[in-house]
C-alpha cells in the first residue's frame, strides 16, 4: 500500500528484505560477498568489502534474503521513472545504478553538452568533484585543454541542500579555492552539473574572477531545473530555484557570467543507453509521475 518513491531494507532476527518502489525512483543494487548477499544504494559499497555486484534489483521487487538463500517476488510494476539526477549529480562516479555505469553516463553528459555548447574557451574546469567527469568528456570531444582550475576542500559537504542561506555562502568560500596560475589571463568555460539556486555558482565565479579569468562561460550538464523534487533530491522549495522564476539571461547576469548554457532536455536523456521513457525529468519539466497533493514541499519538512 506504499505509495512513494523508495529503496529500502526490512531488517528481522532471521531475515533481510529488500524492497524497491514500482516506479524505481531510487537505485538499490543486489552483490554477493562469500556465501552470502549484500544489498546497498550503490555499487560502490560492495568494492569496499570485497563483493561483486550481481544486478540493479528491479521497480516493484521485494527479495528475501535468509540463511536458506535469497527469493525474489514483485509486487506489481509501474512505468519506469528511474531518476536521471543520479546519474548528473548524486550518484558517485565509480558506481553502477540502474544497471548502467555512473562514470560513463556523466562523462557522455559533458560530450553532448560540449555538441551544444555555443562558446569557445582556452581551458576547460570543473566545479570539483561533482563536475570533474562531465568536464572530462566535454574537453575530449571540445579539443580543448583541461585543467583543475579550482580546488576542493573535502572537509565541506554538499552546499546546496544546507537549510540556511549564511550557512551556504561560507561553505562556498570555504569548500573551493581557484588556483590562480592556471586561470590568469584565460578564457575559462566552467563545467557544473547543475544550478540549484544560482547562490553557490555566483561567489565561485567571482572567486574566478578575482584570480584574473579573462572571461567565463559556464555549461551545465543538465536542463534548468525548475521544479522541487518530491522523491528523494532534497531541492528546496520552488520559490528558491533559480530557474522557476529567472530567464536564463537573469540567470546569467546573476552569476556574473560571459555566457551560460544548459544541456538540451533530449542531450540529457541521450547521455544514457537506457529509454528516455523511463526517467523520471520532474525537476526539469513538471511532470510528476506521482502527484502531490498541494505541491507544498514544505510539507515533507514538518
Amino acid at each position: 500500500k506504499l505509495k512513494g518513491a523508495f529503496s529500502l531494507l526490512i531488517f528481522t532476527e532471521d531475515c533481510i528484505i529488500a524492497v524497491k518502489d514500482p516506479w524505481g525512483f531510487r537505485p538499490l543494487c543486489l552483490g554477493k560477498i562469500n556465501d552470502g548477499y549484500i544489498v546497498a544504494s550503490e555499487s560502490c559499497a560492495f568494492d569496499l568489502v570485497g563483493a561483486d555486484y550481481l544486478r540493479e534489483i528491479e521497480p516493484g521487487e521485494i527479495v528475501r534474503i535468509d540463511k536458506n538463500g535469497i527469493k525474489s517476488v514483485n509486487y506489481g510494476k509501474k512505468k519506469i521513472s528511474r531518476c536521471i539526477f543520479e546519474f548528473i549529480y548524486f550518484a558517485r562516479p565509480d558506481s553502477i545504478i540502474f544497471g548502467e555505469s555512473v562514470y560513463k553516463v556523466r562523462k557522455n553528459l559533458g560530450m553532448k553538452l560540449a555538441e551544444e555548447f555555443p562558446f569557445d574557451g582556452d581551458i576547460v574546469i570543473p566545479i570539483p568533484d561533482s563536475g570533474n567527469i562531465a568536464a572530462i568528456g566535454f574537453a575530449e570531444k571540445k579539443g580543448i585543454p583541461f585543467e583543475m582550475g579550482m580546488i576542493r576542500n573535502h572537509y565541506i559537504g554538499r552546499t546546496f541542500i544546507q537549510p540556511f542561506q549564511t550557512t551556504r555562502e561560507l561553505q562556498v568560500k570555504i569548500k573551493l579555492n581557484p588556483v590562480k596560475n592556471v586561470i590568469k589571463g584565460k578564457e575559462v568555460i566552467v563545467i557544473e552539473d547543475s544550478i540549484v539556486r544560482g547562490t553557490t555558482s555566483k561567489f565561485r565565479i567571482k572567486a574566478l574572477k578575482k584570480a584574473g579569468a579573462k572571461k567565463i562561460y559556464m555549461g551545465v550538464s543538465c536542463p534548468p531545473i525548475r521544479y522541487p523534487c518530491f522523491y528523494g533530491i532534497d531541492f528546496p522549495s520552488k520559490g528558491e530555484l533559480a530557474a522557476s522564476k529567472k530567464e536564463i539571461e537573469e540567470i546569467r547576469k546573476s552569476i556574473g557570467l560571459d555566457g551560460l548554457y544548459y544541456l538540451s532536455l533530449e542531450g540529457m536523456l541521450s547521455a544514457s543507453s537506457l529509454s528516455p521513457d523511463e526517467f523520471c525529468t520532474a525537476c526539469f519539466t513538471g511532470n510528476y509521475k506521482i502527484k502531490v497533493k498541494n505541491f507544498k514541499k514544505e510539507q515533507f519538512e514538518k
